[in-house]
């Protein structure tokens, strides 16, 4: 089974400056839940008992947030506000969460690193801290049931437009069903024209501890950073890797447009907003059609 998760928060978020110059990219609200949240939640409804959150320097919110708030939980409770009150401490009763940092920026590979002592012999899930999936079934859970078919490292993806696969990391190989692939390759945001398919890696991963010889074993690759694509490519050479093409739809946090994207599309799944928040975007729409007409 698999009762463990790893999830990478340690990134400077340069993308969101100045709003992360004092606070870590994974706790930006969509709407009023913390981005990391929703993807602590995840690994909680798929089973999982333990998260290490790698964190780095100035990003004590998130540990902060996961925490008991005393002061906070008293002055609800002296309000009366029993709902809130309840899911204050809901917060801090989750799971089991550890935090250690990465001190040095060295690419995703070098973070998953930091989890060797907490995961030790055990298969563990890795979701990535900015990019949250909304789905039936958790990603994380379709992940696991995978795994425990073909103990194998199993890895997200998803479908991305054939022009846009030099953003992603993209996998390859022979496909065992619709949504499950053998794979024999990955190759981190790959030219165009040598890409070996369109299905990017979805930020959500099952990952044997055999990955800790081959990250061992993977020098710097691109951006001078120790890559975890490099290392499952390493990985191929002793043991099997498979693919599952999630259900759900991703969001990347990772980017402003992406992210506003996202606020929109959460707020109208919020019956309290749905409906009045859908009239003024359609009046901000004609709005701006006659504007620009």
């Amino acid at each position: 089974m698999v009762k463990k998760a790893v999830i990478p928060a340690a990134g400077f978020g340069t993308r969101f400056l100045p709003a992360t110059k004092a606070q870590p990219k994974e706790m930006l609200p969509i709407i009023d839940t913390p981005t990391i949240q929703y993807v602590v939640q995840e690994a909680v409804d798929s089973g999982i008992e333990d998260i290490l959150i790698i964190t780095g320097k100035g990003k004590g919110a998130i540990a902060d947030h996961f925490d008991r708030s005393f002061e906070l939980e008293q002055r609800l409770q002296e309000k009366n506000e029993e709902t809130m009150y309840k899911e204050m401490r809901r917060l801090s009763e989750m799971a089991n969460i550890y935090f250690i940092r990465q001190k040095e920026i060295n690419g995703l590979g070098d973070a998953i690193n930091h989890a060797r002592n907490h995961t030790g012999d055990e298969p563990f899930a890795v979701l990535l801290g900015d990019t949250v999936i909304d789905s039936i079934i958790p990603v994380t859970q379709q992940l696991i049931d995978i795994y425990q078919q073909y103990q194998a490292t199993v890895i997200a993806v998803e479908t991305v437009p054939h022009d846009k696969v030099n953003r992603y990391g993209i996998v390859g190989g022979q496909s065992i069903s619709d949504s499950i692939m053998e794979l024999n390759t990955l190759i981190e945001k790959p030219a165009v024209e040598t890409a070996p398919s369109n299905l990017a890696i979805a930020g959500r991963y099952i990952l044997t501890p055999e990955i800790y010889r081959s990250l061992d074993a993977t020098p710097k690759g691109k951006n001078n950073e120790i890559q975890l694509t490099d290392a499952m490519l390493h990985l191929l050479s002793t043991e099997k890797v498979y693919s599952c093409s999630i259900e759900g739809k991703r969001y990347d946090i990772g980017n402003k447009l992406d992210f506003l994207k996202t606020n929109v599309e959460f707020a109208l799944k919020r019956k309290e907003f749905a409906g009045p928040f859908l009239k003024y975007l359609q009046e901000i729409v004609r709005t701006y059609e006659s504007q620009n007409k």
